[in-house]
């Protein structure tokens, strides 16, 4: 085993020969949009995501799939047919699958991706001087509490479904070629949960620039509002005490920082010589791409928010 549960990390990867390793993982939730083909679309990248994070390519996907009796059978296909899409574009291919009955519908897979040994991305493994960046907005959690509570167009919601379909496929390919010292992708714990994993499990600090985080500008007011989904409020109680948010930085940046996200972007810990030739080939494939921080050694608290 080359990656276990130890370091609460993405996937396992479990070494096969001196040339291959299978990174698995598993994935699922209920819709979090109303469309059934975009939430078989969204719980599929969000579950091909971990693959990537590792710096595997997904090979096979199995269905997994709770929905009630009364769900009508158009439906069903729908979401079927988001995950079939998803999976056929991340190049792997759909190998069957489980269903069982549940009052409430989730979606989402088992993946199977393979890995050289020798490029194995892990959550830990930050080293003090490297940059950090993310490939993604934040906010999607503000955005879809919003949405559920029909306080958003369809058309302003549309890039938050966007960017919550697009697969980490080509951001995880962009970072071949260049230093990369942990990876992981940012999802249910936020941006702040997922950075004191790879932090503290590297054991260094990290220094975060506010102005610097990408944000869909729509969630910044939503924020401001107070709608916020009630996994900031958990991710803020468990991480709070490990941060430390500079004066200047506002409360609602904070609460976006704790937003569970769903199916969100990489975060990297890459080397410093290599920053801006890496945020150029990334932001050709992820225009949110941003340079959001560094990491320092071992300080008193785990994250600092400037």
């Amino acid at each position: 085993m080359l990656v276990g549960f130890d370091t609460s990390d993405d996937a396992c990867v479990y070494q096969l020969s001196d040339q291959l390793a299978m990174v698995q993982t598993v994935d699922f939730f209920p819709p979090v949009v109303d469309d059934p083909y975009a939430f078989g679309q969204i719980a599929a990248a969000n579950a091909l995501s971990d693959v990537y994070a590792m710096g595997g390519r997904p090979a096979l996907a199995m269905n997994l799939l709770c929905y009630p009796t009364c769900l009508e059978p158009e439906v069903v296909q729908a979401i079927l047919a988001g995950g079939y899409d998803k999976v056929r574009e991340s190049g792997a291919v759909i190998a069957g699958g489980h269903t069982i009955q549940d009052p409430e519908p989730k979606y989402g897979l088992c993946v199977t991706g393979f890995v050289s040994p020798d490029k194995v991305l892990a959550n830990v493994g930050a080293r003090p001087g490297d940059v950090l960046l993310l490939t993604k907005p934040l906010g999607v959690g503000v955005m879809v509490t919003a949405a559920k509570g029909e306080l958003l167009e369809e058309q302003e919601m549309a890039p938050v479904i966007n960017s919550m379909s697009t697969l980490n496929k080509a951001a995880a390919e962009a970072l071949d070629g260049f230093e990369i010292h942990a990876c992981t992708d940012v999802t249910g714990f936020g941006l702040l949960g997922h950075g004191l994993e790879m932090m503290e499990g590297s054991k260094v600090s990290a220094r975060i620039q506010r102005e610097a985080l990408p944000v869909f500008p729509k969630a910044v007011e939503l924020a401001e509002m107070g709608i916020l989904p009630a996994g900031a409020y958990a991710n803020r109680s468990y991480q709070e005490p490990r941060i430390s948010f500079g004066s200047k930085v506002p409360l609602v940046w904070q609460d976006l920082m704790f937003d569970p996200q769903t199916s969100g972007g990489l975060l990297i810990a890459a080397a410093p010589e290599q920053a801006e030739k890496l945020l150029l080939r990334l932001q050709e494939c992820c225009p949110w791409a941003r340079l959001i921080g560094e990491v320092l050694p071992l300080q008193e608290k785990s994250i600092y928010v400037e």
